[in-house]
């Protein structure tokens, strides 16, 4: 497990990322400009996550809402933010291909538990932390068994079972099934991280 997660895992999610970043860059090229435009010139969404072993790292995604405010200043609900072309993104997952980047720079994989917000760390279990011990990931064992449909618990729970199970069939498992999920358009409105109910602490 430590040469596939330490050496082989690594080169395949290196290699896999920029080969989908130079295959799809016509595609990423035009989603930019027409984002930048309907995002007052910014195409993309950055945020603090946590990665393995609670390292702090910035995420990259496609910008889908704008930042209107109502008359207090506040941001008005996602529903009246998000753009045209945002919600195309979000239907189709192309929200997520920044996160190549990611990838690239050694902060991602391409499969692992989601990375989730800092201020998540201090709610945990201790078991819950162990989802931590590797890489997050693009899409996961939580994502493929239920995503929004199903508890933070029963999330945290099908990530440590990926910790404690992680190999390359499981990951080539998640990957197709992935896949088949953003092809057939199962869950996948619900996958963005800002629509989730925040986790407020395990009820255990």
């Amino acid at each position: 497990m430590k040469l596939y997660k330490n050496i082989i895992k690594r080169l395949f999610d290196f290699l896999t990322a920029l080969t989908g970043l130079l295959i799809i860059s016509p595609l990423l090229l035009v989603l930019i400009i027409i984002l930048a435009i309907q995002n007052n010139g910014k195409p993309f969404f950055y945020q603090a996550r946590t990665g393995e072993n609670g390292k702090i790292f910035t995420i990259i995604k496609f910008k889908t809402m704008t930042d209107k405010t109502d008359k207090d200043g506040e941001l008005l609900p996602p529903q009246d933010r998000i753009t045209k072309a945002g919600d195309i993104c979000r239907r189709y997952s192309l929200d997520e291909i920044p996160q190549l980047i990611n990838i690239l720079k050694g902060d991602m994989s391409l499969v692992g538990p989601r990375p989730l917000l800092p201020k998540y760390l201090e709610r945990y279990t201790i078991k819950q932390t162990r989802r931590h011990e590797v890489i997050p990931g693009i899409t996961g064992w939580a994502q493929v068994n239920g995503r929004n449909a199903i508890s933070w618990e029963q999330k945290f729970e099908l990530d440590v079972y990926y910790v404690n199970n992680q190999s390359f069939l499981l990951d080539i498992k998640i990957i197709l099934k992935t896949i088949d999920k953003v092809v057939n358009r199962k869950d996948v409105n619900s996958s963005n991280d800002a629509q989730m109910e925040e986790f407020m602490g395990s009820s255990n």
